[in-house]
């Protein structure tokens, strides 16, 4: 497998493993969405709007939207856990545009991160592989909070392999997606 399609299919997995979390906060009322939690960020609501708002950062930048800081300080946070799985589901999907267009190339392309006092300069891969990582550590808190909750937290890891489909299939439909687009030559 080379490295754009390993990215491809990462970018896959995460909007899979949100959509699947998003199906399972969109069932909490507000006081569960809200409720103070253990986590780095305490709470469901915090931990995943911090996702959401980093998320549109980093995929912002990777697109070079302009006024990214700006951008980011306005952030105004989900009320609802329908509402955060609409938005996240939206930010997802532009990063999976984003990876499927990818090539060697691209991989290497410098990204530019405008932070308060200097712009960070790192190469597309590495700022991918630090959004997934970032994504994977916060969904997992949010996943252990949901235990917490009358919402049995969804399965989210097993969408790395092809041999997988059948555990996979509803969520792939209810995307619009389908395995041979997703895996390419992977199958």
């Amino acid at each position: 497998m080379d490295l754009p399609g390993y990215l491809r299919i990462q970018a896959h997995a995460n909007a899979l493993s949100n959509h699947r979390l998003g199906l399972a906060v969109a069932g909490l009322g507000t006081a569960d969405w809200q409720a103070l939690r253990t986590g780095f960020f305490p709470g469901l609501a915090l931990t995943l709007n911090h996702i959401l708002a980093v998320d549109q950062y980093y995929i912002g930048a990777l697109h070079r939207d302009s006024d990214l800081r700006e951008k980011y300080a306005a952030f105004a946070p989900c009320a609802t856990g329908v509402e955060w799985a609409r938005r996240q589901h939206d930010s997802d999907l532009r990063l999976v545009v984003f990876c499927d267009a990818l090539d060697a190339a691209a991989i290497d392309a410098r990204v530019e991160l405008p932070r308060r006092d200097h712009v960070q300069r790192d190469r597309t891969g590495h700022v991918l592989a630090h959004l997934f990582n970032h994504q994977t550590h916060h969904r997992g808190q949010a996943h252990a909070m949901l235990s917490g909750t009358a919402v049995v937290p969804p399965q989210l890891d097993e969408f790395m392999m092809p041999s997988e489909a059948h555990l996979r299939r509803d969520d792939m439909r209810a995307l619009g997606w389908d395995e041979t687009a997703v895996f390419r030559s992977d199958l």
